[in-house]
């Protein structure tokens, strides 16, 4: 099972943020996911890994995940399959 991690900057006081965007995969995704951990950091961090693999970093990915985008980002690896409903429609006609 795919373990997501979720490293936050405890100086910036980011773990409302932090938790809040691994209850709504956990919502999502329920048992298709092992673990969600939240992992607390300095410096201004903010990365999501699933198992390991980056797929946001604050610096590189330009400020914070639209919660949308990452649950598309992290499906692919997951669940490529599943159909996100209407995150997946956005914008379409």
């Amino acid at each position: 099972m795919p373990r997501i991690a979720i490293e936050y900057c405890t100086q910036c006081r980011w773990l409302l943020r932090a938790s809040w965007m691994a209850q709504e995969l956990l919502s999502t995704f329920g048992t298709d996911l092992g673990e969600v951990a939240l992992i607390p950091g300095t410096g201004g961090v903010f990365r999501v890994t699933v198992d390991g693999d980056q797929v946001w970093e604050r610096k590189a990915d330009g400020g914070f995940p639209d919660i949308t985008v990452l649950k598309q980002r992290v499906r692919d690896r997951v669940a490529p399959d599943r159909d996100l409903g209407h995150a997946d429609r956005k914008g379409h006609s």
